[in-house]
């Protein structure tokens, strides 16, 4: 918490309390607290979540809500993938949706976000806008809690981006371009997972619950939020730092490529 983005205080700041315990024993954490809402964004897996849903119903609490995750989504040839398409039984998300469902709480939903961007996200990885995180914070399910309960919300932006897209998109707010090389993992000899930060197939969804139940509208810029977290990381210091590229390198020798030039932060 002494580090950014984790040190900042927006919370703080706009008056709300904070306090540190075992999400386990949520009880003794908030100290007998009361609450109309509780928002449950630590849990991947029902072992995690059922504390803090059981403490809830226990508590009274009318409204629980919880951040679920696009990628327990079923891959498909007819993307993009919308609330009520097939879902990942296995997943740890899925059994803590159905557990909620069935806790009878006054009301309750499911966001489902996919790559968050924006500041204040420490992971520079995942600078894909396939989710506007703020379907889940701003106020439409608030405003109107009876059409939100009991429904699951794709927590996405309503613009889809393809591969080559976002490396143009990135390099341009670098300053700089991008020169595109597609490559065979297998006849690279690397394995695709790790060589590349996100999904290897088509991967986006459609907010379409939220627009037509919540009359939600979608309010992202990707390039320009690019531009904003790319001002971010180069006045964090970070790109300063000496980096190594060895896996790229070996993929672009495999296909005949140059090695990429390196770029300043600055």
């Amino acid at each position: 918490m002494k580090k950014p983005p984790f040190s900042r205080s927006e919370l703080t700041s706009a008056g709300a309390t904070t306090v540190w315990g075992d999400p386990a024993d949520v009880g003794a954490a908030v100290g007998g607290a009361t609450f109309d809402v509780v928002l449950e964004n630590n849990g991947k897996d029902l072992d995690a979540v059922r504390p803090v849903a059981d403490w809830a119903k226990s508590a009274g609490v009318g409204q629980f809500l919880f951040i679920s995750s696009a990628r327990i989504y079923t891959p498909t040839d007819q993307p993009p993938h919308v609330e009520g398409d097939a879902v990942k039984e296995s997943a740890g998300h899925v059994g803590v949706e159905k557990y909620i469902a069935a806790a009878e709480f006054g009301s309750w939903a499911s966001f489902r976000p996919q790559y968050m961007i924006g500041s204040g996200n420490n992971k520079d990885c995942e600078e894909w806008n396939r989710a506007e995180a703020a379907a889940c914070s701003r106020s439409p399910w608030r405003s109107n809690p009876d059409a939100a309960a009991g429904k699951i919300f794709n927590c996405v932006s309503d613009r889809a981006v393809t591969l080559d897209g976002l490396a143009k998109m990135c390099a341009a707010a670098a300053g700089t371009t991008a020169e595109i090389v597609h490559y065979d993992p297998a006849a690279a000899g690397v394995d695709a997972k790790k060589a590349f930060p996100f999904r290897n197939m088509h991967f986006y969804a459609e907010p379409r619950a939220a627009k037509e139940v919540l009359g939600w509208t979608s309010s992202t810029n990707l390039p320009e939020d690019l531009k904003e977290r790319f001002a971010e990381y180069a006045s964090s210091g970070r790109g300063e730092k000496a980096m190594t590229f060895d896996l790229d390198d070996k993929i672009l020798s495999a296909v005949g490529a140059a090695a990429p030039v390196s770029v300043s932060a600055a």
